[in-house]
Order: C-alpha cells, then sequence, then structure tokens
C-alpha cells in the first residue's frame, strides 16, 4: 500500500545478505508497524498498538507459537531498521513493489488494496473524468502508491499535496486546504465513518493498481515461510475472517 524510496537501503541489504536470521517456534521474534495508518496500525490512548494489522501479527505469533514483541517504526526508516536488524518482520500494511523486492523478500499477500477518491459531499466535482481534476489541489500521503500514481500520472494536471502521514492529509481535506484525496480505500473507509469524515464520500471510479499488501522479511529468512504456513492456517480456521469483521462489513482478503 506505501511506496518507497532506496535511498542508501541497497548498502543496508548487501550488509544482510552476509546471515540471515532463523526464527523457529519458540524464539522471540520481534515485528514493526506504523502506528499511524488506521484501522490497519495505530496507537491508543495507553500508546498501544492496535488495528488489523497488529490482530493479523498477533494471530500469526500464535498459530506460529512464537513469542512476539510487536513495537512501532516510523515509516520513513521502517526497511532501513529491518535490515540493521533492529525487528525482524514488518506487518504495516506494506504493498509488494518492484523497488522493495530488491532488498526484502515478501510473504504471501494478506489483503489487496484498490486506491479511491474522496471529495466533499457538496462538492460538484464530476470524477468519471479525472480529466475534471486538471488545476485542483490533490493530496495523498508521501512515500506511499497513491502519492506516487499522483505525481505520475496526474502531476502535469494537478496541484500535488503530499503529506508525512495519512492523518494530516485528512485534516487539510477537512479545512477545506484540499479539493480532493487520493487514498488507499480501506484506511479512507475507516476515516468516512468517524466524525470527521461525516461530510465526505467517495467519488469516481476506484483505481485498480494490482496493489497486493504482504509482511516483509530480511532476505532468505526462514522466518518467511513460517509466516506463510501460519497465515494460510489462520485464513483456512477462520481467524483471518474474525479479525476482518473487526474492522470491514466485507472481505479484503
Amino acid at each position: 500500500m506505501k511506496a518507497f524510496k532506496l535511498f542508501q537501503v541497497v548498502a543496508l541489504a548487501a550488509l544482510t545478505t552476509l546471515s540471515s536470521s532463523v526464527a523457529l517456534a519458540g524464539d522471540k521474534i520481534r515485528i514493526a508497524s506504523e502506528g499511524a495508518y488506521m484501522p490497519f496500525n495505530g496507537i491508543n490512548e495507553q500508546g498501544e498498538l492496535i488495528g488489523f494489522d497488529i490482530d493479523i501479527a498477533r494471530a500469526l505469533c500464535a498459530e506460529m507459537e512464537a513469542d512476539c514483541e510487536i513495537v512501532a517504526q516510523g515509516w520513513d526508516g521502517i526497511i532501513p531498521g529491518l535490515l540493521g536488524r533492529k525487528y525482524d518482520a514488518i506487518i504495516a500494511s506494506m504493498s509488494i513493489t518492484k523497488e522493495r523486492l530488491r532488498v526484502v523478500d515478501f510473504t504471501d499477500p494478506y489483503y489487496s488494496n484498490v486506491l479511491s477518491y474522496v471529495v466533499a459531499k457538496d462538492s460538484t466535482l464530476d470524477l468519471s473524468n479525472p480529466d475534471n481534476l486538471s488545476g485542483l489541489t490533490v493530496g495523498a500521503q508521501r512515500a506511499t502508491l497513491a502519492g506516487q500514481y499522483l505525481e505520475d500520472e496526474l502531476g502535469e494536471r494537478v496541484n500535488v499535496k503530499l503529506y508525512a502521514t495519512q492523518d494530516n492529509a485528512y485534516l487539510d481535506l477537512a479545512s477545506g486546504r484540499l479539493d480532493v484525496l487520493l487514498s488507499d480505500k480501506f484506511p479512507a473507509y475507516d476515516w468516512l465513518q468517524s466524525e470527521d469524515g461525516q461530510g465526505f464520500e467517495f467519488r469516481g471510479e476506484d483505481i485498480d493498481i494490482d496493489d497486493k499488501i504482504a509482511i516483509a522479511v530480511r532476505k532468505r529468512d526462514p522466518l518467511k515461510e513460517k509466516l506463510n504456513a501460519a497465515l494460510k492456517a489462520i485464513v483456512e480456521n477462520g481467524t483471518y475472517a474474525e479479525i476482518n469483521a473487526r474492522y470491514f462489513p466485507f472481505s479484503i482478503y
């Protein structure tokens, strides 16, 4: 779901090829999530990580009979932290991209994503034709597939405004500093159910970018296959569907 700039990560990846961590049942596994992307990951008033990603992480750990610690990590440093061995896996609604596959391995997808436009309900904007966005200010979270799509596909026609977090993008949309928000559909759906999102709606067709969300691990880490087996198990035994139903009235698998 979130795009990624390599910067100096390739150098870090080269170092990690010297050895791979082995996570076996009963071992301590550290998992990172962002904590700023509800309903998938956030931090509650007690400072605890919560959300769909966190519930999936805990279910996978229970299935593997592993002792897991889940920690918060800012998005920009989340892959460097994995390569620097601060933790063993990333469960943070991360999209599988060719760029990321150069430096990390991914498990099987645990959900799929599309992009959607969000506008004020009282807006007269017709988004059946994307050309109608010309000249408008359109926002998205920085270093995400939505932000990348805006820059690559609409950058010459619209004023692209990117934000450090999704919450900041919502704030500017609600305050009128954005004409349109482009977002991953599922977190935007959650925001539209909130008090702040009541005056807004999806408009136009979803943008299917074949976005698959998976768990990132270091290259050649055996943890990947253990996570894949655990993911298959929680899908088959109904645990995944139970978690899904806590957040969405439809399947995102």
